[in-house]
């Protein structure tokens, strides 16, 4: 059976600089004009002839939340609302400020830019991120999947069968948003799709739990809350509250599971999970480089990240990415497991800070869109 361990061989966790830029550029996605993309995975698929609904009560009442937040993709959403895209690019966080702050373009690839170049590169940041978006959906999706066969108790293959459905819905409206409101959209970065091939392929059931409950969620759920907060894009903000909804709980899950089942874990074994958290930590991070946006533009991402990169604003953005991963991973008992190895690398990518925040065992509730009561 494959685990996540045996990729992490040859580049493992905190082996050299995380920030090094030759590194990160080196992760390229080599299937781009594919529209199939299999993953090799063996794991075992697990049945219980122990159907004690409600045994573990916080599962439990997730599911029954879960039961009663089911919205619909293609009605309960504003869909006959016009998007400017252009107007869009020109308003929104995701703009030259944003990205390069108050630094001196001169002499630099943007030093001739004008606004309709800006305009250009607001409007491509928009698709790709709403793209990278979809791609992680179908990546939760397709776990999810997994998790109903493979995890050993009742209350979490319930909950897991209506995460299931959440996810499709995710897909759904991203790819729709994408092919009706915008112009065009990108194939999925090689970092996300490296990290989502490696939770796929390992045969463990709690790794996927922690990799795309918990980790890859978590950043979604803080992505998709930034946004939300600064968008003027009224169905855009609308769709995220219901998106933001379902990934609360989807979060929750992965927390109240691995609380469960990480005290029987060895010391060997947590710290396994300790470096598989850094590794995912370092690979979303890098996925918001917009490596594939400057290689549209006709830029060489080499010359311009550095400069993204000194950005303080965006520096802070990425930062920001991480307030739901690192309390839960603390809740989980991996920052200072050991000899405090996860504490130490969070500390050196500078996201620590969040570690006393709310974490998502609980907080879902705040997130919740109960059955007919709008969006908030």
């Amino acid at each position: 059976m494959t685990d996540i361990r045996e990729s992490m061989l040859a580049n493992p966790a905190g082996a050299s600089n995380a920030n090094d830029l030759e590194e990160i550029l080196s992760v390229v996605n080599t299937d781009v004009n594919e529209t199939i993309h299999a993953v090799q995975a063996s794991y075992e698929t697990i049945f219980t002839w122990d159907y004690g609904k409600g045994d573990k009560v916080k599962l439990d009442k997730l599911y029954e939340k879960a039961k009663n937040s089911m919205w619909n993709a293609q009605t309960d959403l504003p869909w006959d609302l016009e998007v400017d895209q252009e107007k869009l690019a020109q308003s929104e966080f995701i703009n030259a400020q944003s990205t390069f702050g108050v630094q001196d373009l001169s002499g630099t690839p943007f030093g001739s830019w004008g606004e309709k170049e800006w305009t250009l590169f607001g409007m491509e940041t928009q698709n790709w991120m709403l793209s990278q978006f979809m791609h992680g959906e179908q990546g939760a999706l397709v776990c999810t999947a997994k998790v109903v066969e493979s995890v050993p108790w009742i209350d979490a293959k319930y909950y897991a069968s209506t995460q299931v459905m959440d996810e499709a819905r995710h897909v759904e409206v991203f790819a729709k948003y994408l092919r009706e409101k915008l112009n065009g959209h990108y194939p999925i970065n090689a970092h996300l799709r490296m990290l989502l091939d490696d939770i796929i392929q390992d045969s463990r059931w709690d790794m996927t739990f922690l990799g795309m409950q918990v980790m890859v969620e978590g950043l979604a759920l803080a992505a998709f809350g930034f946004i939300h907060a600064t968008t003027q894009e009224p169905l855009l903000k609308q769709m995220l509250r219901y998106v933001m909804s379902d990934e609360a709980r989807h979060v929750a899950f992965g927390v109240l599971a691995l609380q469960d089942f990480y005290p029987n874990l060895s010391a060997k074994e947590i710290r396994e999970r300790q470096e598989f958290a850094f590794e995912a930590a370092v690979r979303m991070r890098d996925r918001f480089l917009l490596v594939e946006v400057w290689e549209k533009l006709g830029l060489k991402p080499k010359d311009v990240i550095p400069l993204v990169m000194n950005n303080p604003d965006r520096v802070a953005f990425q930062s920001f990415l991480f307030t739901k991963i690192v309390p839960n991973c603390k809740k989980l008992g991996l920052l200072d497991a050991g000899d405090g190895w996860l504490r130490k690398k969070f500390t050196e990518i500078g996201v620590i800070q969040f570690e006393d925040w709310a974490d998502t065992g609980e907080e879902y509730d705040t997130f919740s869109i109960e059955k007919g009561s709008g969006s908030k």
